[in-house]
């Protein structure tokens, strides 16, 4: 999303990224910013505006949700959301704190599997000795 909690709401891609990580051309960005579905809707719909009630932020969230949905590039904008990461607003269907639970998962998941390749290269060096 190319607007801050701070900012008013701009009619933009929520897929956009911050205006301090915009890159210099598109084609290194990827052509997916293009083809968001949220660029057609309000981008106040996927950032909350400061002190929002948690019953409005919550609907406001599945409001977003529902148009990343629909979305076709809605995959490769998670991705970008979780690769950055992005602190803020809804990103490829999930809330940063649905963010942070995916990132503490991908964590947890990638040292069980180091742990796992180390136990089975121990046991292979077990065995060959």
């Amino acid at each position: 999303m190319l607007h801050t909690p701070h900012q008013p709401p701009l009619r933009v891609a929520a897929s956009a990224v911050p205006p301090q990580r915009i890159p210099a051309r598109e084609d290194e960005a990827g052509p997916w910013h293009t083809e968001a579905v949220c660029r057609r809707d309000e981008a106040g719909l996927f950032f909350a505006p400061s002190k929002e009630p948690t019953a409005a932020r919550l609907s406001r969230e599945e409001a977003a949700k529902r148009v990343c949905a629909r979305c076709p590039v809605m995959v490769s904008c998670r991705e970008h959301a979780l690769l950055q990461p992005e602190p803020y607003g809804v990103w490829g269907g999930l809330t940063a704190a649905e963010r942070r639970v995916v990132l503490a998962r991908r964590r947890r998941r990638e040292v069980e599997l180091r742990k796992a390749a180390a136990a089975e290269r121990a046991e292979r060096i077990a065995q060959a000795g």
